[in-house]
C-alpha cells in the first residue's frame, strides 16, 4: 500500500528520495555507497509501477538513468521472494542490442545488488562458450545477453528460460535497426506467457511500438521527454566543410585544452580506423572501436579510453549506445549518421549525470540532407559554428596547408580547387609541354615517337611539386606559354607533315608509335 500511495503522489521531484521508494535496505546501502541519494525524474516514475509488479513502457532519452530504472526494482523482486535458481535457467532476463551495453547492464546489476548475493552474468558473442556455458549451468538470478548468441545458447540446449519470471528490453529502437526483431520473437516464445515485461527506448518507431502491444499487458508508459529530444545541457554546433578537409579539422580541435575526453563516430569501420590512425600520426592519443575489433580488443581499447590513456575514441554506432564513460567533453560527429535517430544516441554519450557537455558536426555538402532530417526529427535548429569565432576551429587553413593542400584563399572561386583536392597530385607526364599544331595542342615525344621526352623530364625537374604548394591555374598557364616559346621545333617528315593520333583509333603499326616509319 506504501507504493501504491507513493505512485499517486504528485510532490515535487525535489522532496523524493531513494528511501521514499521503501527499497530494499541491501540496495538503500549500495547507492549510498556510490553516492546516489536523489532519483532522476524515469526512475521517480518507474520504480514504484516495476515493484508492484506491472508491465511498462519507458520512453526516455539516452543518459537519463534508465538503467537504474529497471534494476533496482528488479532485484527488490528478487529479494523479496528470493529462490535458488534451477540449473541452466534464469529468473530475469535483460536483452541488449550491443557487447558493451550488456557489459555495463551486468555491472550495474552487480553494483547495486552486492549485498544480496545474486548470481549474475552476461552472454555475448565474440568470446568463448565454455566460460559461458558454466555461468548458465549453475543457475542464475540474472542474464544479461545480447540475442545472436543467447539463440545459440538456447540452440545447444545449455539455457532454459521456462522458469524466467522478468523480461526486459533495453534500447528496442536499436533492436529495429540492428534486425533483431525476429529473434526478439523466438526468444519470447520460450518465455511462460506469466511474466513481467519491461521495455525501454529513446525512441519509438512503428514497428517497436507493435512489438510492445503485442507483449506487454495493459502496461505503464512512462515518458519524461519527448521522443528523439536530446539533453539541453549539449551545446550543440555544426561546422560546414569540404569532405577532404575534415580530417585536418578534427587534428586541429585538439589544439584547445577544453576537449579532454573525446568521441569521435564515424559511419563505417574502416573510416574509424582510418580517421584514429590520422589523429595518432597528429600526435593525438587515439584508438578505434567497432564491429570488426574482436572482443579482447575492444575491451581493451575501452579501458584505456575509461582509464584517460586514450584522449579519443573513434567508434562506430555500435557504440552510440553501448559506452558509459564519465567525463566525455566532447561528441564529434565527424560523419552524419545515415538514421537521424542515431544522432540522439551519439550526442547522448556526453552531458551525462547532471553535467556539461559539447557535440560538434561535421556537414559536407552531400551531408545537408541528413542533417535537415536530424533537424526534422529532433525539433530544433543546430546552430552553424563560425570559424572565425572559434578558436578552436581558427587555424583550420594553416592545418590544411600543413597537410599539403591549398586553402580555399589560393583557389580561384570557380570549383576548380575542391576537384583538384580531390585528385591529389597531378601527373607530372600528363602536364608536359605542348605544341600548337593545326590549332590543337598534342602532347610532346622524344625520339622514336615515344612519350615523355627529355624536355618533358627538363621541364618537371624544374617545376616544384602541386603536393608541396598550392595549385594555381594561371601560373601554371605561364609556364607552359613560355616553355612553348624557348622549345625546338619537332622534325618534320619527308613528307613535310607531323601524324597525328586519330580520334578513336588506335595505331595499326604494331605499337612502334605514330612517328615511327611504315615498314
Amino acid at each position: 500500500m506504501r507504493i501504491a500511495a507513493y505512485a499517486k503522489d504528485k510532490r515535487s521531484m525535489s522532496n523524493i528520495t531513494f528511501e521514499s521508494f521503501g527499497l530494499n535496505k541491501a540496495l538503500l546501502q549500495a547507492l549510498t555507497t556510490s553516492g546516489y541519494t536523489t532519483p532522476t525524474p524515469i526512475q521517480a516514475q518507474a520504480i514504484p509501477s516495476v515493484m508492484l509488479g506491472k508491465d511498462l513502457l519507458g520512453i526516455a532519452q539516452t543518459g537519463t538513468g534508465k538503467t537504474a530504472a529497471f534494476a533496482l526494482p528488479i532485484l527488490h523482486r528478487l529479494a523479496e521472494n528470493r529462490v535458488a535458481p534451477l540449473p541452466r535457467t534464469t529468473r530475469c532476463l535483460i536483452l541488449s542490442p550491443t557487447r558493451e551495453l550488456a557489459s555495463q547492464i551486468a555491472e550495474s546489476f552487480k553494483a547495486y545488488g552486492k549485498h544480496l548475493g545474486f548470481k549474475v552474468a552476461v552472454v555475448f558473442g565474440g568470446v568463448k562458450y565454455g566460460p559461458q556455458e558454466r555461468a548458465i549451468q549453475a543457475g542464475l538470478d540474472v542474464l544479461v545477453a545480447t540475442p545472436g548468441r543467447l539463440l545459440d545458447h538456447m540452440q545447444q540446449k545449455t539455457l532454459d528460460l521456462s522458469s524466467t519470471e522478468i523480461f526486459v528490453l533495453d534500447e528496442a529502437d536499436q533492436m529495429l535497426d540492428l534486425g533483431f526483431v525476429k529473434p526478439i520473437r523466438q526468444i519470447v516464445s520460450r518465455i511462460p506467457a506469466k511474466r513481467q515485461n519491461l521495455f525501454f527506448s529513446a525512441t519509438m518507431p512503428t514497428e517497436i511500438g507493435k512489438l510492445a502491444g503485442e507483449l506487454l499487458k495493459e502496461p505503464v508508459k512512462v515518458q519524461v521527454t519527448p521522443q528523439s529530444t536530446t539533453v539541453e545541457r549539449i551545446n550543440q554546433s555544426v561546422v560546414h566543410i569540404e569532405q577532404g578537409r575534415k580530417r585536418a579539422l578534427l587534428t586541429e580541435m585538439f589544439a584547445d585544452d577544453n576537449y579532454t575526453r573525446c568521441l569521435v563516430f564515424t559511419k563505417t569501420k574502416h573510416g574509424a580506423d582510418k580517421v584514429a590512425a590520422y589523429l595518432e600520426a597528429g600526435g593525438v592519443q587515439a584508438g578505434a572501436i567497432h564491429g570488426n575489433k574482436s572482443q579482447p580488443q575492444r575491451e581493451r581499447t575501452l579501458a584505456a579510453f575509461k582509464a584517460g590513456k586514450l584522449r579519443v575514441l573513434v567508434a562506430t554506432d555500435i557504440a552510440a549506445r553501448g559506452i558509459d564513460v564519465d567525463g566525455v567533453s566532447h561528441v564529434v560527429n565527424f560523419e552524419l549518421p545515415f538514421v537521424p535517430e542515431a544522432y540522439v544516441h551519439r550526442i547522448g554519450r556526453t552531458a551525462r549525470a547532471g553535467k556539461d557537455g559539447s557535440a560538434v558536426s561535421f556537414c559536407a555538402g552531400d551531408e545537408m540532407k541528413l542533417l535537415r532530417d536530424i533537424e526534422k526529427v529532433t525539433r530544433q535548429k543546430i546552430p552553424a559554428t563560425d570559424r572565425r569565432n572559434d578558436k578552436s576551429l581558427g587555424l583550420l587553413d594553416q592545418s590544411i596547408m600543413a597537410a599539403g593542400v591549398g586553402s580555399k584563399a589560393s583557389m580561384p572561386d570557380d570549383g576548380r580547387g575542391d576537384r583538384q583536392q580531390q585528385r591529389g597530385p597531378r601527373n607530372p607526364r600528363r602536364d608536359g609541354v605542348k605544341k600548337e599544331h593545326g590549332g590543337q595542342p598534342h602532347r610532346v615525344r622524344g625520339k622514336g615517337g615515344q612519350r615523355g621526352g627529355q624536355g618533358d623530364r627538363t621541364h618537371h625537374a624544374d617545376r616544384p611539386l602541386a603536393s608541396t604548394q598550392p595549385f594555381d591555374p594561371l601560373a601554371a598557364d605561364r609556364a607552359r606559354s613560355a616553355a612553348i616559346a624557348q622549345r625546338p621545333q619537332a622534325e618534320a617528315k619527308p613528307d613535310g607533315e607531323i601524324r597525328r593520333r586519330p580520334r578513336g583509333r588506335r595505331p595499326s603499326n604494331g605499337g612502334k608509335g605514330y612517328g615511327a616509319a611504315k615498314g
